[in-house]
């Protein structure tokens, strides 16, 4: 944290705040006695509009780490993760013509049975455990951005921000179940685009020279590099480079085709938006669309740092300890009244958006209801999902509290996070949808476990110097192992004699 004071919030910002903050409980209050079971809970009996659902999982895919950290990589860095986001639109047709007709055909409620389907129980369980890590994981570390954003603009300390906003994930989430998800995250989505793009506006405004010395200033300094081509094919260190550096284009676009896939093909937090939807056809369209959103929010916010890099290069550096810090700094010692309320409760809505409801799914669909507690009613069922909604935020709060001493931008620490368990879940869902093959049950466990205890060996050996790794690979190496380990394990094991694709 840096030393310098949090401003002073002006009643209009903190009516703002409070004001967005009580639409999402009402919201989740509105939906309250609308479940009659865990399909109304989890799936919004497959009623939602396929366009609320486009903007639900835009919300969900944005996070408090794109409005935070997505400009202090442009203010510090470049735009190079242009290239992942090329990546990740082109897995995202991959997913829509892949996965959701596989999942629509075993009429799943969490993507988990669908390996229940095809392998048997211990791979959905192991699948959904390893959900519980990457989501979990992943994000404390947003909400951990969040929290740091939230204490340099109103001066609250970390550890109350992460209290404040479990406390109103878990109100409206365990009220409203999925439907307050998805319309909550409706209004997430406009306000963040609003204030991304009123912020925007106003940042021009203050640079002398407008947006050409935004351009003039950036170019100069490398802050608008899009793509990097690397070394040419050919010279002594092309290969080196290719296998060291996730920057250069064909290794960026290819981890984030890899990398995007596993995580919107295998993270129910992801899919459980595109499975509220009443067709297949709907959810297909639903997915395939997001990009266009996702590109407009990832333009807004890159200009946004490269707009925070020409402003202070006018005005001096400012007084902060990481570059996550720049975004929130600027928002409370430069924005005005109304305006720094506005872009305050778009990082606190955005971090609002978690994981609870889909975790409580997975746990009751995949862990509770058939291997603790079979054959129980659905008012049984209801009351334990809306209580794992309350541990399940509780968890979340610890999580983001250890984060609290991680130096690392959050950018590349959730990437890194994800990459370690990411391979093993994506190997699994190809081995499924892409092969007839008779594949034993036990055979995945064991090759999902074992590829992640070895990406989780390569990181560690990566982040403290002891090998030259790159992170970006971590998701395509436990891809590749999980595949083959459980296939060449598969004729030592038995099997399902009749897997079901």
């Amino acid at each position: 944290m840096s030393g310098t004071p949090a401003p002073s919030l002006t009643w209009p910002d903190y009516t703002v705040l409070i004001v967005s903050l009580g639409v999402l409980v009402a919201i989740g209050f509105a939906f309250t006695g609308r479940q009659r079971d865990t399909t109304d809970f989890f799936l919004a009996r497959r009623r939602v509009p396929w366009w609320a659902a486009c903007l639900s999982f835009l919300a969900t895919e944005i996070s408090a780490v794109t409005i935070i950290s997505v400009p202090a990589t442009a203010y510090s860095e470049n735009w190079e993760y242009v290239q992942f986001f090329i990546g990740s639109s082109l897995a995202k047709l991959a997913v829509a013509f892949l996965f959701i007709p596989a999942f629509y055909r075993h009429d799943v409620t969490t993507i988990y049975e669908f390996l229940r389907d095809r392998f048997g129980r211990a791979t959905q369980v192991t699948g959904s455990l390893f959900f519980f890590l990457t989501r979990l994981t992943g994000s404390g570390a947003r909400l951990t951005a969040t929290a740091i954003a939230v204490s340099l603009l109103v001066g609250w300390r970390i550890e109350t921000t992460i209290v404040v906003t479990v406390v109103v994930s878990i109100a409206y989430i365990a009220t409203g179940g999925v439907s307050a998800v998805v319309w909550t995250n409706v209004f997430q989505a406009l306000m963040f685009l609003g204030a991304g793009a009123l912020t925007l506006g106003f940042l021009v405004s203050q640079i002398d020279g407008g947006v050409a010395a935004i351009v003039q200033l950036t170019e100069a300094a490398g802050r608008l590099r899009i793509v990097d081509w690397g070394p040419a094919p050919g010279a002594p260190d092309f290969w080196t480079r290719l296998a060291t550096d996730p920057n250069i284009v064909w290794v960026a676009v290819l981890n984030g085709f890899i990398g995007s896939m596993a995580a919107f093909g295998t993270d129910h937090d992801l899919m459980q938006r595109l499975l509220t939807v009443e067709t297949r056809r709907d959810s297909q369209r639903t997915l395939a669309l997001t990009p266009l959103a996702t590109l407009l929010t990832l333009a807004n916010y890159l200009s946004l740092g490269a707009g925070l890099f020409a402003f202070y290069a006018q005005q001096g550096a400012p007084a902060i300890a990481r570059n996550d810090e720049v975004l929130p700094y600027f928002v409370g010692h430069t924005m005005p009244a109304v305006l720094r309320g506005l872009m305050l409760a778009a990082i606190v809505l955005a971090s609002i958006d978690s994981p609870l409801g889909s975790l409580s799914a997975s746990f009751v669909t995949d862990i509770y209801r058939p291997l603790l507690a079979r054959g129980r009613s659905e008012d049984h069922y209801l009351r334990v999902s809306r209580a794992c909604v309350v541990v399940s935020g509780v968890v979340l709060g610890i999580i983001a509290w250890v984060f609290l001493g991680w130096r690392q931008q959050i950018l590349w620490l959730v990437f890194k996070i994800a990459g370690v368990p990411f391979g093993s879940l994506l190997g699994v869902f190809l081995l499924g949808l892409l092969s007839r093959r008779r594949v034993a049950d036990v055979a995945n466990v064991v090759a999902m476990v074992m590829m992640t205890l070895i990406n989780l060996t390569l990181l560690y050996l990566a982040e403290t110097g002891r090998i030259s790794f790159p992170w970006s690979w971590l998701v395509i190496v436990g891809t590749v192992g999980t595949i083959a380990i459980s296939l060449a394990l598969t004729p030592l094991l038995p099997a399902r004699t009749t897997p079901q694709g």
